[in-house]
């Protein structure tokens, strides 16, 4: 509603472009981090893009359409997301360590569904940061990996000798009746 110039907001979520922070510093000075999902704020430290839901798949996962198919394809499985995790088209090897952090802080996480097209981002160094995140965080729940693109090869090949305990997936369909499996194991 707006009154005499102001705006009220009730039981809505706003968010402002981070692109704008440098016009805009005045509004971004107002953001009041209590009052958010404290993995939504630990995420924005590392420029991830995280959504809390309430199901028990994990995902983290390049591209925010690539990311809402594989919650759709999960679904369509039986499974539930937990998230919407979008590292984007050039993660580092500590953007997906934070990842990590986020989905295994989660209660909730059974299982974590990684899916990254590798375009810019290459294969190799998304597997490499997978394997090194998975061994720091000491790892303890499935983990479902599907990897596409730039150095798939090579990313898959790091995987697999990386010695840490993984499913690798050809394709999403796989990848999501692989990590809803996971579940039931």
């Amino acid at each position: 509603a707006i009154t005499a110039g102001l705006v009220y907001c009730v039981d809505a979520k706003i968010n402002f472009d981070d692109n704008a922070k440098f016009r805009q510093a005045a509004v971004f000075g107002l953001r009041d981090t209590t009052m958010e999902d404290p993995r939504e704020v630990a995420a924005s430290k590392f420029d991830l893009n995280y959504v809390g839901l309430d199901g028990s798949i994990g995902c983290m996962v390049n591209g925010a359409g690539l990311a809402m198919a594989t919650l759709d394809i999960i679904q369509l499985h039986g499974g539930k997301p937990a998230n919407f995790l979008d590292v984007g088209g050039g993660a580092s090897e500590k953007q997906v360590e934070e990842a990590f952090k986020i989905l295994t802080g989660d209660k909730h996480v059974k299982a974590i569904l990684v899916n990254i097209f590798g375009g810019i981002m290459k294969c190799d160094v998304i597997a490499t940061g997978i394997v090194n995140a998975a061994k720091k965080v000491g790892l303890q729940i499935p983990l479902v990996v599907r990897l596409e693109g730039t150095n798939v090869e090579q990313g898959n090949a790091i995987l697999q000798k990386s010695g840490i305990k993984l499913v690798t997936a050809g394709d999403l369909d796989q990848a999501a009746i692989k990590a809803v499996a996971a579940l039931k194991a």
